[in-house]
């Protein structure tokens, strides 16, 4: 077995009895003492922290650097304005999707946050596809600040810094530290991602700790809060296998990259996936489920019709705190994917009914002004 790498946080995820699970090549707190449920609850209602500093955070710079992105990414870069932020998808020639990833637009570059169990195929992709440009990869910490009472936080810390909106980025100070700060959310809640040098990670962790809306939170309660949010999670609900288009993001894809736009396709895979976004020409769809009971429904379950056909997977299954009932997404085929329809789950033995249901599960509190 090879070892499991370690996050400048992985010290203090120690100290604060947190129990540690391989992920991703790394060791990471899967729960604190305050446990998964309650850590869900304390994000949802106050402010949690969470290590995100497995993830792959990436500068690349030179010539028209949005324009060469663009061809390799969907979205539109170069409409991107300066000091904001854009999700983004590296597409594969078959049009499946190798990553999901964040990119900034910095000024004379772009600094990019990909997942951490596909950055090395991501950086060799854009080593790759972008040889005349410089990739840089980054050796420095992301805490990621979310919940209703992050605002507070980071008002008392960083007041500039609540002036940004939903998906804006900048860079600050917090009590002398230098920060790269964007308002994202990946909970659903409002919430900051910081970027922090490796050697200031941990005082800058123990600095916003002390806050007294602030608890640590593991990756037990980010699955469960992401999953409610209806955000997905690379390799279980998109994977190389999945269009944008059946994975519900063709809001990913840039208008001026669609068909007829002044910078149509030129990424991989875009004859198919631009087919399929005109066309609305896909046999499957990725949708929400809501369970009855409290039964709750995991990855991997077969999903049926009332006469027992094939008609999906799920993809992320688990007990919404929040909601308060068993919450899933996954994939049905199309004649199924109207919300209201019932499907069935195979759950040792049992078909349990649940509903096809918007997303998300949970209202967004993104910050936009």
């Amino acid at each position: 077995m090879t070892e499991q790498r370690k996050t400048p946080l992985h010290d203090l995820h120690v100290e604060l009895g947190a129990k540690m699970v391989p992920f991703a090549g790394y060791s990471m707190p899967v729960q604190y003492p305050l446990g998964v449920k309650k850590e869900h609850e304390h994000t949802r209602e106050a402010c949690g922290l969470f290590d995100v500093s497995h993830m792959g955070q990436v500068l690349l710079r030179g010539d028209k650097v949005a324009e060469a992105l663009e061809t390799l990414v969907p979205a539109d870069l170069v409409g991107l304005g300066e000091g904001m932020q854009r999700y983004g998808l590296f597409t594969s020639e078959e049009g499946g999707i190798l990553d999901d990833l964040m990119i900034v637009n910095a000024g004379d570059h772009l600094y990019l946050v990909v997942n951490a169990a596909c950055k090395e195929q991501d950086i060799a992709h854009l080593r790759r596809g972008l040889p005349r440009h410089e990739v840089e990869v980054l050796d420095r910490g992301l805490l990621a600040l979310q919940g209703p009472q992050a605002a507070a936080v980071m008002g008392r810390l960083c007041p500039e810094a609540c002036d940004m909106v939903f998906m804006q980025h900048g860079r600050f100070e917090i009590d002398g530290i230098p920060v790269w700060i964007s308002r994202s959310g990946y909970t659903g809640e409002d919430g900051f991602e910081i970027s922090v040098s490796a050697e200031q990670t941990e005082a800058l962790a123990r600095r916003l700790l002390a806050e007294q809306e602030v608890e640590p939170i593991g990756l037990g309660a980010r699955d469960s809060l992401r999953l409610e949010a209806g955000l997905c999670l690379y390799g279980h609900d998109i994977d190389t296998g999945t269009t944008p288009v059946e994975g519900g993001l063709i809001w990913a894809i840039g208008k001026p990259r669609r068909r007829g736009g002044e910078r149509a396709g030129g990424f991989p895979g875009a004859d198919l996936i631009l087919h399929q976004v005109a066309e609305k020409d896909h046999r499957r769809k990725r949708v929400g489920l809501l369970g009855e009971g409290r039964a709750p429904v995991r990855e991997g379950a077969e999903l049926v019709d009332a006469e027992g056909n094939p008609v999906g997977i799920v993809t992320s299954g688990g007990f919404g705190p929040t909601v308060g009932k068993p919450v899933a997404m996954g994939y049905v085929t199309i004649d199924q994917a109207e919300v209201g329809t019932t499907v069935y789950a195979e759950v040792r033995g049992k078909r349990l009914p649940m509903t096809v249901s918007k997303m998300p599960f949970v209202t967004p509190g993104y910050y936009r002004g």
